[in-house]
């Protein structure tokens, strides 16, 4: 047995086997790294030339500034506003809790880009609501966990940052624009399977729908709608990069949150930077100790065995993309996001351009794949956060997932098999 082949085994059996005692992922991560260098004679200075390596990027500064501006908008009253403004659309149809929900996490999702912090903030208000009048709280939580994955699709989206950064000079500016129609694709999908759902089990339709409601709470909510334009147009036009943008959103939101719905205090601010930095600290030591496992997966050769294993199972491209989502949906059961794409994207970009899939259009199924992960037992995060916001046991919010999982599903498949629904908007704009 070769000394690469031995290399690769300590390094990816380690790691899994980290992975099934409950190892932290970054821990993990490092651990496995740590034994496949000292297996290869390199010194230990390696881990942490290539740990400061992968965090000293100017572009991951974004990322920081755009968990800063989800936490100081998701605090600020925001939630409150973006809610009433989506019952106003379609508080009105069958189900109209439901299909509030869903519009409400679109819009929510253009604000804090994280599927946790839509479910956290959007599911304590709306799941109660729709438990009073009358909705199943599984169905509710259901309803809840499965469309805050929009906010991992609609800009800004600090997993689209890293997974530009993974993917080596990817334009942030098109992966945002790329995110908007898949996005809506889901909110629809989602939409239809609460319709029928709601048809069947009798549930009830919100107030009529009234234009003028519709325009007066759109004026109300337009501060917070202002915060995406000034991110995706500053960075589509060219004006300042997604880092300078995110910055400029954080003082923006910070001035909306405090002077404008004056949903926080001074005093509440500093909290909230504070919560920023307890889950900035996670995702950049992830980011870091990711880097050390990339560089020893391409020290060892392993993107290009994988690729070459797996386009020597078939030539097929359609069953091979089947087998990337396959991989992916796989590695979102017992991973968090950001390491699936630190760690993935490398091994799997090269098999997707074999197959004619660009890096765009594989950011965003990355991207789905992974929030259809977080939805997944035994590590989904976001059903974790689900059950316990809406008190109900994850078995039953699994069960009551099921129809929205293939909801889920068919728009994966759109997303994988045609190019156009993701990169219609970057060719049409960028």
């Amino acid at each position: 047995m070769s000394t690469q082949t031995v290399a690769i085994m300590i390094l990816l059996i380690s790691f899994l086997v980290m992975i099934v005692l409950r190892f932290p992922i970054a821990y993990a991560v490092a651990i496995a790294s740590l034994l496949c260098l000292w297996y290869q004679g390199l010194p230990f200075s390696t881990l942490c030339q290539q740990m400061v390596k992968g965090i000293n990027s100017f572009s991951l500064m974004a990322v920081p500034f755009f968990i800063t501006m989800g936490c100081l908008m998701g605090s600020g009253g925001i939630s409150e506003k973006l809610i009433a403004l989506a019952d106003t659309i379609v508080g009105w149809m069958t189900g109209g809790m439901a299909m509030v929900n869903i519009v409400a996490s679109y819009f929510f999702g253009g604000i804090s880009g994280s599927a946790a912090a839509d479910t956290a903030s959007l599911g304590s208000i709306l799941i109660p609501m729709m438990v009073d009048q009358g909705y199943d709280d599984d169905f509710s939580v259901a309803v809840t966990i499965t469309s805050s994955c929009e906010g991992l699709l609609v800009p800004p989206s600090h997993n689209m940052v890293i997974y530009a950064m993974s993917a080596g000079g990817v334009s942030v500016g098109s992966l945002f624009l790329a995110g908007y129609v898949p996005g809506a694709l889901l909110a629809l999908s989602l939409m239809v399977g609460s319709y029928i759902i709601s048809k069947r089990r009798n549930y009830p339709k919100g107030s009529p729908f009234s234009l003028k409601r519709l325009v007066k709470q759109f004026f109300i909510s337009i501060w917070a709608l202002l915060a995406i334009v000034i991110v995706v147009v500053g960075v589509v036009l060219g004006w300042f990069t997604a880092t300078e943008s995110a910055a400029i959103a954080v003082i923006y939101s910070l001035i909306v949150s405090v002077y404008v719905y004056r949903g926080l205090t001074w005093k509440g601010v500093w909290k909230e930077l504070e919560n920023c930095i307890d889950t900035l600290s996670i995702v950049l030591i992830l980011i870091a100790t990711s880097s050390v496992f990339g560089y020893c997966l391409t020290l060892l050769q392993v993107p290009t065995l994988v690729a070459n294993a797996v386009i020597g199972l078939t030539d097929n491209p359609i069953i091979i993309a089947l087998l990337l989502d396959l991989i992916l949906l796989f590695l979102g059961c017992i991973m968090d996001m950001a390491p699936i794409i630190l760690i993935a994207t490398p091994i799997l970009l090269p098999i997707a351009q074999s197959i004619g899939i660009g890096s765009i259009q594989f950011g965003i199924m990355i991207v789905l794949n992974c929030g259809i992960g977080l939805l997944t037992p035994p590590v989904g995060s976001v059903l974790f956060i689900g059950s316990a916001v809406g008190k109900v046991k994850m078995e039953k919010v699994v069960k009551a997932t099921l129809p929205f999982y293939l909801c889920m599903i068919v728009v994966l498949l759109l997303v994988t098999f045609i190019p156009q629904v993701s990169t219609f908007l970057p060719n049409l704009l960028m």
